[in-house]
């Protein structure tokens, strides 16, 4: 039976703690066994139970050796086959330098595509065999910093789209979030942090409100930039128009109910909220920036715009607000997209495969 130990440092069971949550699940349906070191009361802890060991670490910062002590002392009592690293925040450092100072095998995946310093790069890379992109335009930032091309391999995230095959519990969705019947919500689904580019959106607002004025912006997330957009908000007269609603665990049932999501951002590795979006049958208004291309197709499930182009969202989230029809066939044939090339069976397989190559 091939042992995985997997290094997750996510505190939120969204993005890439979800994904490892999805692998760990099909790798013991296909009677791997799994352990799995996390963070200290990280959400992703209690959810791995069922099929997997959990050990639950203390970290303050990316940058603690405490995190090299624990890995070394963990991966010598599991003794794994492989290791698997899933995420930065240190854990990308640490996680294969204790692998290698335990002669044990490891992969990482990549799910950013932050450009890093090439010296860098090379140098904590150095010690996976196999480093998996959830992207093409990820391999295309490693390869551009020196990374070798064989050890690069491309495996896609996934989504479950079960849960967002549901219809929209309107009466609900009104109430939760304060609006009248005759609003229509867009929503962006990301941290507010700079890269998401929300500035983008809240500029764009006034023109989209000039022609559909019931619109009703929702952003979802949380992050550092919070107090500096609600006063862009505020300066441009638009705080009535928009809610910061933080992190929700329960997107499967407010998607269904949402008329379009915009993801404005500059940077983006592939963008899990955006599958989920499509799975809930939600057209989608992108950039063209990181993997979201593989994701939307311009005109097909959705529009895609050069990062920072404030009209052409405007104009993008106009067209589909005054056209239902089109919204959803939109829609539809993101959802399509989903089912073919973004499924947990595919994305499971995928790993599996490069575990084999690498043991």
């Amino acid at each position: 039976m091939m042992h995985i130990l997997h290094i997750e440092t996510g505190r939120n069971l969204y993005g890439g703690p979800l994904q490892v949550l999805y692998l760990m699940k099909g790798l013991a349906k296909a009677g791997c066994s799994n352990s799995l070191v996390c963070a200290r009361e990280s959400a992703i802890a209690a959810r791995s139970n069922p099929f997997s060991t959990v050990h639950q670490v203390s970290m303050q910062g990316d940058m603690d050796p405490r995190i090299l002590i624990s890995l070394l002392r963990i991966i010598k009592k599991e003794r794994p086959h492989l290791v698997h690293v899933h995420s930065r925040r240190g854990a990308d450092l640490w996680g294969g330098l204790a692998a290698k100072m335990c002669g044990t095998k490891a992969v990482i995946t990549r799910r950013v595509d932050n450009p890093e310093a090439p010296f860098l790069a090379r140098m904590k890379y150095n010690p996976y065999t196999r480093i998996i992109t959830i992207s093409e335009g990820i391999r295309r930032v490693l390869l551009a910093e020196g990374i070798p091309r064989q050890k690069l391999v491309y495996v896609p995230s996934a989504v479950d789209p079960t849960p967002y095959q549901r219809p929209c519990e309107r009466e609900w969705f009104l109430k939760e979030f304060g609006l009248d019947s005759a609003k229509k919500a867009v929503a962006v689904i990301a941290q507010l942090i700079p890269r998401k580019g929300h500035r983008y959106l809240i500029n764009a607002a006034p023109r989209i409100l000039t022609v559909c004025p019931e619109t009703h912006f929702l952003f979802f997330g949380q992050g550092p930039l919070e107090k500096d957009l609600k006063w862009l908000c505020k300066k441009l007269g638009l705080t009535g128009n928009f809610s910061f609603e933080g992190f929700r665990a329960d997107l499967e049932r407010i998607l269904p109910c949402l008329s379009l999501v915009v993801h404005p951002a500059t940077m983006e590795g592939l963008g899990v909220a955006l599958l989920e979006a499509s799975a809930a049958g939600i057209p989608i208004v992108a950039t063209n920036a990181g993997g979201i291309p593989e994701i939307v197709r311009n005109g097909e499930n959705g529009y895609l715009l050069e990062p920072g182009d404030t009209d052409g969202i405007a104009d993008a989230v106009i067209s589909l607000l005054a056209d239902p029809g089109k919204a959803a066939a939109i829609g539809q044939a993101g959802r399509e997209r989903v089912f073919s090339h973004f499924s947990i069976e595919n994305m499971v397989k995928g790993n599996l495969a490069v575990y084999h190559q690498v043991l």
